[in-house]
């Protein structure tokens, strides 16, 4: 089965554990748009999973902030 979830903004995003404290600091330093910019080139060519955004604004944290130029 393949289910897919429609997102107008990643601010509306549920991100869980990690994710969550990552996606919390980007919205602190206004940078959602940024943050979707930069998923859309990353996926460019492809539709990811809630878990793999996740995971990748859990895990890949540093990278993130760098890419958005926030600095903690």
């Amino acid at each position: 089965m393949y289910i897919k979830k429609h997102y107008n903004n990643l601010a509306n995003f549920d991100a869980w554990s990690g994710g969550l404290d990552t996606l919390n600091t980007i919205k602190e330093h206004d940078k959602i748009d940024d943050l979707e910019y930069l998923l859309e080139e990353l996926f460019y060519n492809k539709t990811p999973t809630e878990t793999e955004i996740n995971d990748f604004l859990w895990f890949d944290d540093g990278y993130i902030f760098d890419q958005l130029n926030i600095r903690e």
